[in-house]
């Protein structure tokens, strides 16, 4: 196993950065601004341990990781978690006739109308990203 970071700051650090890389800067910083008192400590808990420690696993590639989040999402009907994850997919080299095969893959083990509210959550986003 490759070397993890250790210590929080460190897990802070690669979190912030890969959350970044994956999300986009944009996105990153108004999250960021938006943090209050009261979500503070949830802000700096999704970047340790989120992105600073799952997504810094070498087990698999960022990809992979993307294709997991998205079908998992849309299982569990998250739609806000899986538009942002369709940008992110984006990000991490999904092209669009991948990210529909995984909504197709999902209405078999999901749902048909889970699968089929993610076509419409997903299409505006990529015409968005692709200039469409």
């Amino acid at each position: 196993m490759t070397d993890l970071p250790s210590t929080d700051q460190e897990r802070r650090d690669a979190g912030m950065t890969t959350r970044r890389q994956v999300l986009g800067d944009a996105w990153v910083d108004r999250a960021v601004a938006g943090t209050t008192p009261f979500t503070a400590d949830f802000q700096d808990f999704i970047t340790r341990v989120a992105w600073g420690d799952v997504w810094q696993r070498p087990g698999l590639a960022r990809r992979d990781r993307s294709l997991m989040t998205l079908s998992i999402t849309i299982a569990l009907r998250h739609w806000d978690e899986f538009a942002l994850h369709v940008r992110a997919a984006v990000n991490n080299g999904l092209t669009d006739d991948e990210i529909a095969e995984v909504i197709q893959h999902a209405a078999v083990y999901a749902g048909v109308p889970s699968a089929n509210h993610a076509f419409k959550v997903a299409q505006p986003i990529l015409q968005e990203l692709r200039g469409g």
